[in-house]
């Protein structure tokens, strides 16, 4: 099987289910013998990008990072599938371009939502003033302003969600099988 690259970044605030929703697309994928590759924003930060803070700068640089490791593997026909807050319009674009094949799924849930999922206990240490800078409380997240998808997390459900990527992949060719 002949397959097209492409990254599909899944952005959105802590806790509203990137990871959830692409790791439910990875399954679906495997199973039908499609070559992919997972880029975790948290797994990325205790590895490739190390030492990078929170600030503007750093999460730039961040996103720069896994933006240029998803093109490299676009380019050679991976499906890479990113699971990052990116929390700034403006790099995001410039990752967008630079990547060429990318799709934006803008996982979306209100604050209240994802404070009251909370499984990792970061919102509560933000609220505290434990964590500075933290996205959505005392860090800005710039919400997409045209998103190729839209998943609203807390009214659809994982299936819905990870069934809407998955037609949006198949509708543009760059799956098959869905």
């Amino acid at each position: 099987m002949q397959q097209r690259g492409v990254t599909v970044w899944f952005t959105g605030l802590s806790g509203a289910g990137k990871t959830t929703i692409s790791q439910g697309v990875e399954k679906e994928l495997r199973s039908h013998g499609y070559q992919l590759e997972i880029l975790d924003g948290d797994i990325v930060r205790q590895n490739l990008t190390k030492g990078l803070g929170f600030s503007k700068e750093d999460r730039d640089e961040n996103i720069r990072r896994i933006g240029f490791v998803s093109h490299l593997l676009t380019r050679n026909g991976v499906i890479v599938l990113v699971s990052a807050i990116a929390p700034y319009r403006e790099i995001r674009e410039e990752v967008r371009h630079r990547i060429g094949d990318f799709v934006q799924v803008y996982v979306n849930a209100p604050l209240e939502v994802c404070e009251e999922r909370d499984v990792k206990g970061l919102y509560k240490k933000a609220r505290a003033g434990e964590i500075k800078n933290f996205t959505g409380i005392d860090d800005p997240y710039e919400a997409p302003l045209n998103p190729d998808i839209v998943c609203s997390t807390k009214d659809e459900t994982e299936a819905e969600s990870i069934a809407k990527v998955l037609q949006y992949l198949k509708d543009k060719g760059y799956i098959t099988t869905a």
